[in-house]
């Protein structure tokens, strides 16, 4: 298969094949609102099919010692590596994201397979002392079994990998649903393990209707373990299909990310820093800074530089290597921003900079990147995950405010505190109630760090030594000599 033909069909046992009754998916180029090309919708009977692919798949991967998984993952990574700039343009066209991001988000993706490559030889148990010299205590951890795995659309490819990376540097075999809107860069991972050699069954793929794949999947007995990265309502579905059967379940839903600027920090430094991670991929990141509290002596000199630094963004057909905001995901995803906004503006807030669509960019789902001030914790853009290019810029006046208000929100994925104090900077990090904490950055994610939230964004780790262990059991062996 040709690289820049990416797949469209269903990967199941080890070859592409047509949903049972050709049924299909149409993909969409969020910057033209074109259907641009249509991938395999799975029938029961191709998740059976998968299911039992899956489980014959796990056997064998299960008996494969870890040096050979190590090898084969590491080839992985590299074949990524390899085709990173054949596959960024295939990611713009379905995401909708610039083509410098989306070559980046392959060489990431990359990085979690290499990760995984070592952690499947680190994969250590232990022995334990006994009683009595006659007993020998045995502790061993061993793969969990086969898995489903969900991922969303903003990070299509690098959300597959480390779902796909870990299992398989666990034992595991694996069952993946990219999502529908931008499904084809993930699956031609499907095709990269293929050419490194991971066996027939260990690594299926399936795309189409999301509530029948994860229904029927989930209530199969041949999956074992799920792993989703999507929304906070899709996570509440999995959990109680997950119920059902008592099997583990590791989620990522998303956040709502404060930033906490001080009177000490670097204020141009921080401005600029937020604007550039507000605004990539058009907003539509889970740890993506959401609100701005900034301290109400510095507020006036941050703000000015943040609408300097947003202004300076190029907005643009994603495809041109020097835009640098592409378009929302979909229409759907235009109008909940749209809605937020007005929200705000009906209750006082002012606009800034931004706030509408594009005049000169009619097709698409493009939206201006926008700031926001005088708005107050009650509204929309305040309390709900953006998921937009909309920045809300607040004031505080003291520690123990800044807290409070970073705290108000049921997500807990990631938090940010610019200060120059080491004092500060331990104490926030310490009292956000987050899973991910920066400090003078907003680079969080990657393979070597757990990712992961707290309170509603969910539980579990992805990276890191972590994130291998929710791919395994804990197995104790009493022998009597």
């Amino acid at each position: 298969m040709a690289v820049m033909d990416a797949p469209t069909q269903l990967l199941i046992d080890g070859e592409w094949r047509d949903s049972a009754d050709g049924g299909t998916v149409g993909v969409e180029n969020p910057a033209t609102g074109e259907i641009v090309d249509e991938v395999a919708a799975a029938t029961v009977a191709d998740l059976d099919w998968a299911l039992a692919a899956a489980d014959e798949g796990w056997q064998r991967w299960r008996s494969t010692d870890a040096w050979s998984r190590s090898r084969l993952l590491r080839d992985v990574a590299a074949r990524i590596r390899d085709h990173a700039d054949d596959l960024a343009p295939i990611l713009t066209e379905e995401a909708g994201k610039p083509v410098a991001q989306a070559r980046a988000e392959m060489m990431a993706a990359a990085e979690y397979f290499d990760w995984f490559a070592d952690e499947a030889r680190r994969v250590y148990g232990r022995t334990v002392d006994g009683h009595s010299t006659d007993n020998r205590l045995v502790v061993r951890r061993e793969p969990v079994g086969p898995v489903a795995a969900f991922v969303a659309w903003n990070f299509p490819v690098l959300l597959s990998a480390r779902k796909l990376a870990p299992a398989l540097a666990a034992g595991c075999s694996i069952v993946l649903k990219p999502a529908e809107e931008s499904p084809r860069a993930a699956l031609w991972l499907g095709q990269a393990c293929l050419d490194a050699g991971i066996p027939p069954g260990v690594v299926n793929l399936v795309t189409g209707d999301p509530a029948r794949i994860s229904r029927h999947l989930m209530g199969s007995p041949v999956i074992r373990k799920v792993s989703l990265t999507g929304s906070l309502p899709v996570g509440r579905t999995i959990i109680e299909q997950s119920a059902r059967r008592i099997i583990p379940v590791s989620l990522e839903l998303g956040g709502d990310a404060a930033v906490l600027v001080f009177p000490d920090a670097d204020i141009d430094a921080a401005a600029d820093l937020c604007a550039a991670f507000k605004y990539r991929n058009c907003g539509q990141v889970c740890i993506a800074p959401s609100r701005f509290f900034v301290h109400e002596d510095i507020a006036a000199g941050f703000t000015e530089r943040f609408v300097a630094a947003t202004e300076s963004l190029t907005v643009g057909d994603p495809s041109d290597p020097g835009t640098e905001v592409g378009p929302l995901s979909s229409e759907k995803r235009l109008e909940a921003v749209e809605a937020l906004v007005s929200d705000a503006v009906a209750r006082g807030a002012k606009i800034l900079l931004g706030g509408k669509r594009p005049p000169d960019m009619t097709a698409g789902w493009f939206y201006e990147p926008t700031v926001l001030t005088d708005v107050h914790d009650s509204m929309s853009i305040m309390t709900e995950e953006p998921f937009g290019p909309v920045a809300p810029i607040a004031t505080f006046s003291s520690f123990d405010e800044a807290i409070e208000r970073a705290n108000d929100t049921p997500y807990g994925l990631a938090g940010y505190v610019f200060t120059t104090d080491m004092g500060t900077a331990m104490r926030v990090s310490e009292q956000l109630e987050a899973g991910l904490v920066g400090v003078n950055t907003l680079a969080l994610a990657t393979a070597e760090a757990p990712f992961g939230g707290v309170k509603q964004s969910g539980f579990g780790r992805e990276g890191a030594a972590e994130g291998i262990d929710s791919y395994l059991v804990t197995k104790y062996v009493n022998i009597q000599l």
